[in-house]
């Protein structure tokens, strides 16, 4: 078993899979992943049982019952690694928009105790490292994290980050059952609750890439949980 976890949560991946799977399988480091199904329709988890005969060791399916957001889904594949003996545990989206060679990057500030979480980021130095996104929706996003910053003084440029690395004892640190946010704001909260903590947050540069297969989960809801969940981190001073 590899001492790296990568976890991939799906709802509707089944295109994506096929591809991402043996595209980390065949990076330089080694990498397990393991795959959180929340029972998606299209049949994602039967093409992960199939994949699974050619990658035994390494691929792993964690199937849940229902959709109940991205951070719910996260929180399940934490608890799983956390019961093995996993050193580093990453967040990776199934749809190539977080580039996955860049796992070796963020693997590497971890290994060398330059940080604890590993932040592959989007808006460092001033530049905007997203393609195919409409200027409406890098706005948003970019302002979002500008907010975040504003609200919560986290010391983070990309705060919605989602392609992100932890060493274990990060997440052994947390009380699961205290996060409070399931969807966008999931991926503020864990920032945030790790930096006031004391842990060390540090951001690499990644291209960011708007899916080409299957469809973005973004909707009204998670933007709002996110401005409001902000303002609820920040006055609970967590």
């Amino acid at each position: 078993m590899s001492k790296n976890l990568v976890i991939i949560p799906t709802y509707n991946e089944k295109e994506n899979i096929p591809d991402i799977v043996p595209y980390v399988m065949q990076l330089a480091e080694p990498f397990d992943i393991l795959i959180v199904d929340d029972n998606s329709p299209d049949g994602t988890a039967e093409v992960v049982k199939k994949l699974k005969k050619q990658f035994p060791a390494k691929l792993h399916l964690l199937s849940r019952p229902g959709k109940e957001g991205l951070g719910k889904a996260y929180i399940a594949g934490f608890r799983w690694a956390l019961a093995r003996s996993y050193d580093y545990i990453f967040e990776m989206d199934a749809d190539f928009s977080h580039p996955p060679q860049k796992l070796i990057d963020l693997l590497k500030v971890l290994r060398k105790n330059e940080a604890d979480v590993a932040i592959g980021s989007r808006y460092l130095k001033g530049k905007i490292n997203v393609v195919n996104w409409d200027l409406k929706r890098i706005l948003l996003s970019y302002f979002a994290s500008l907010y975040v910053r504003l609200i919560t003084g986290l010391p983070v440029k990309d705060t919605t980050a989602g392609f992100v690395g932890y060493k274990r004892d990060v997440l052994k640190a947390f009380d699961f059952d205290k996060i409070d946010f399931v969807g966008y704001a999931f991926q503020i909260e864990m920032k945030y609750r790790a930096w006031k903590k004391g842990f060390q947050l540090k951001e690499v540069p990644i291209v960011f890439t708007d899916r080409v297969k299957g469809k973005s989960k973004m909707n009204g809801g998670i933007i709002s949980e996110a401005i409001w969940g902000v303002l609820k981190m920040r006055f609970k001073k967590i």
